[in-house]
């Protein structure tokens, strides 16, 4: 038996089956075998490997034993000349486990070895080569000295940084996410230390390997990607507190530097504690910042505007204006989730606004000492109308981070690397997935015979040599690569020259069921249509529609619709923009709307899986499926826009939509 490779997992199903598919490929021609040992996963991990690879060892563990453990279990069942301690989380090359293997063969001395690690946008991960943490080297890592000199050699020996990833040599410790060693090797020094539940039980055993008379090898010629930390993530474990413990452990048991140490350890761990603390309450905290800010400017703003000078209230007014105000916004915002569940929710802040100035006005009767002017509290309250639910939509706009973001019409320009039939079928589910937001403006393929052909409507615009040029050419922010189209070699050499922080490099393992990246999954796979009650059926969302479609036709029918029908009188020819305009006049009788349906998707429904009867809105003069037209819609996909528009309608979502119909239409 040449190698044994043992996957520890926890929860991460979807990265588990994609390392697996990896590994398979990187033992062919290999006499191996392969153990995954769980750690009571309840996300169907068991089953998945059950199931899809049978000839896999796999242990079942009742509870979480953690990393070390659960890797000993299975080491004390290998057979094989090599053993490989790999992370779930990760994707190795076909080429990695026999690069590694003939390092070693080569290279007698060497006891245990890691390879190049790079993060999914294709920067090298610091901890594949490591120094071990004597006092001086964590010193330098907690005090923020290694990373505020990476390159010197007096800070940077934490994480190696002032040495090339592209040379091989010895260093104290490699990542515990691969760890190839020699059966022999382990058999010396034994497992792995359980009193490490997760972090330092790899720097420790490094240490010991050494100690042993053995090397430890960072070997450059080979790369895998590591996605890191998702096992962590799905887990209620203090991350930052187990990694400084585990160098407290570490440090303990071999290097006995006394009292003055320990209390070091034991600072940095609290201070790195306080720090993740400061972060977790910062966004809360600079939402509330910003709001108080711009409420005492709307106050200032009030009375520049109806006295003509600032400053015009008596002086001991000023400490309760600056105060009041501001909390009992800010109190019926956070009653309401602004800022806490709906932190850029529009509608709630808009709300939150119109009842703290209600209840701001009845306070000025009990309170007549501040009673100044009503006529200030009216055009403060209009302001901040308009100023709190502003910024949370140019947020919603710019940020669109994944915790509160409903994937914009502008959003994530992809591109799927593969041409062949599972490529295309990656295309057909990310056009079935609406709501995940995935804009496929082009393929990518394996040379340039095609580039300009169209497959199901989006052009092929480049090959592997050039993806670079296409992703900065097409402003891309998503590369999705189809591994039925390309190894994993090749899709490691792509992320690894590109190394574009600004795009999420993701891949779709040969299942096709999910999309994996660096912060999260989506599924693939269709989701049920289940009849709830849509947005489109409240009446608060009804009535704020139809106040915009009057408004919108009110200002169309005043500026724009005369010249576009005295085009028309005078024989000229008139745009698919001005044609939609001369139906606004619809819109204003109310027997269409700006944003809605198209005129035959009612039609379309009536034979369907949706029953004729579920209201979708009226039909507009633009909507989801009039921006996203191509000659190949099909029903099903038309009636799926049309769904989702119904049950996600807004004032956001129209807005969207009529901006970029503009640009669409502009263009035709």
């Amino acid at each position: 038996m040449q190698l044994s490779v043992i996957i520890i997992n926890y929860n991460v199903r979807a990265f588990l089956e994609s390392a697996l598919v990896a590994v398979r490929k990187a033992m062919s021609g290999l006499e191996g075998e392969i153990f995954v040992v769980d750690n009571n996963s309840d996300d169907g991990s068991v089953e998945m490997v059950r199931h899809k690879f049978p000839d896999v060892h796999l242990i079942v563990n009742e509870r979480n034993l953690g990393f070390a453990a659960a890797n000993n279990i299975a080491l004390r069942r290998c057979t094989g000349k090599y053993i490989l301690l790999l992370n779930p989380d990760t994707l190795v090359q076909e080429d990695t486990f026999r690069v590694v293997a003939d390092f070693m063969d080569k290279h007698p001395e060497v006891g245990l070895a890691g390879c190049k690690i790079l993060n999914p946008d294709g920067t090298l991960q610091l901890p594949c080569r490591r120094s071990f943490p004597t006092p001086w080297v964590a010193f330098t890592k907690i005090i923020g000295l290694s990373a505020l000199f990476p390159r010197s050699s007096l800070f940077g020996k934490y994480n190696l940084t002032y040495c090339s990833p592209d040379q091989s040599y010895e260093v104290d410790a490699v990542s515990g996410s691969f760890m190839f060693l020699r059966h022999e090797t382990y058999q010396a020094v034994g497992g792995l230390d359980e009193q490490f539940f997760m972090y330092g039980e790899d720097l420790d055993w490094c240490y010991r390997i050494k100690s042993a008379g053995r090397k430890v090898y960072y070997v450059h010629s080979t790369q895998i990607i590591h996605y890191k930390g998702q096992s962590a993530r799905r887990s209620d474990i203090d991350e930052i507190k187990l990694f400084y413990q585990a160098m407290r452990v570490f440090v303990e048991k071999h290097f006995q530097y006394g009292f003055v140490f320990d209390v070091i350890i034991r600072f940095g761990i609290a201070l790195r504690q306080l720090v993740a603390f400061i972060a977790k309450i910062a966004k809360p905290l600079r939402a509330t910042a910003l709001d108080f800010l711009l409420i005492n400017l709307s106050w200032i703003l009030g009375e520049w505007i109806w006295f003509g000078k600032i400053f015009r209230f008596p002086a001991y007014a000023y400490p309760a204006l600056i105060t009041v105000p501001w909390l009992v916004l800010a109190s019926v915002m956070y009653w309401s989730g602004v800022y806490s569940t709906r932190k850029l929710s529009i509608s709630r802040a808009a709300t939150s606004v119109i009842i703290g100035y209600v209840v701001l006005s009845a306070l000025t009767f009990f309170f007549k000492q501040y009673g100044f002017s009503r006529m200030v509290v009216l055009i403060s309250g209009s302001v901040n109308f308009v100023l709190l639910p502003g910024w949370r939509l140019v947020a919603r706009a710019v940020l669109r981070s994944p915790e509160h973001r409903r994937k914009s019409l502008f959003g994530r320009r992809t591109i799927i690397v593969g041409t062949n039939i599972s490529g295309q079928e990656v295309l057909r589910k990310l056009r079935a997935r609406i709501d995940d937001g995935y804009e496929v403006v082009g393929f990518i393929d394996n040379d340039r015979k095609r580039v300009g052909e169209k497959m199901a409507g989006v052009e092929i615009l480049g090959s592997i040599d050039n993806i670079g040029k296409v992703i900065e050419e097409q402003r891309a922010s998503e590369v999705i690569f189809s591994t039925d189209t390309l190894s994993y070699t090749d899709i490691l050499s792509v992320i690894s020259r590109s190394r574009n922080r600004s795009v999420n490099y993701r891949l779709v393992p040969s299942s096709l069921e999910v999309i994996i990246g660096k912060t999260h999954i989506d599924e693939l796979e269709d989701m049920p249509l289940v009849e709830i009650e849509y947005n489109i059926n409240r009446f608060t969302n009804r009535f704020a529609k139809r106040v915009v479609d009057i408004a919108g036709s009110l200002v169309l029918m005043t500026f724009a619709y005369p010249i576009i029908a005295l085009e028309k009188r005078t024989g000229s020819t008139i745009g698919s923009l001005g044609q939609k305009i001369l139906l606004v006049p619809k819109v204003l009788k109310g027997e269409t709307s700006l944003v809605g349906p198209p005129m035959y998707s009612h039609d379309a429904t009536k034979n369907g899986s949706v029953e004729s009867s579920l209201y979708l809105g009226k039909q507009g003069l633009t909507g989801l499926v009039q921006v996203n037209y191509r000659d190949d819609l099909q029903p099903e996909e038309i009636e799926k826009y049309n769904l989702y528009y119904a049950k996600n309608q807004s004032l956001l979502l129209d807005l969207e939509i009529l901006i970029k119909s503009s640009i669409v239409l502009m263009k035709r």
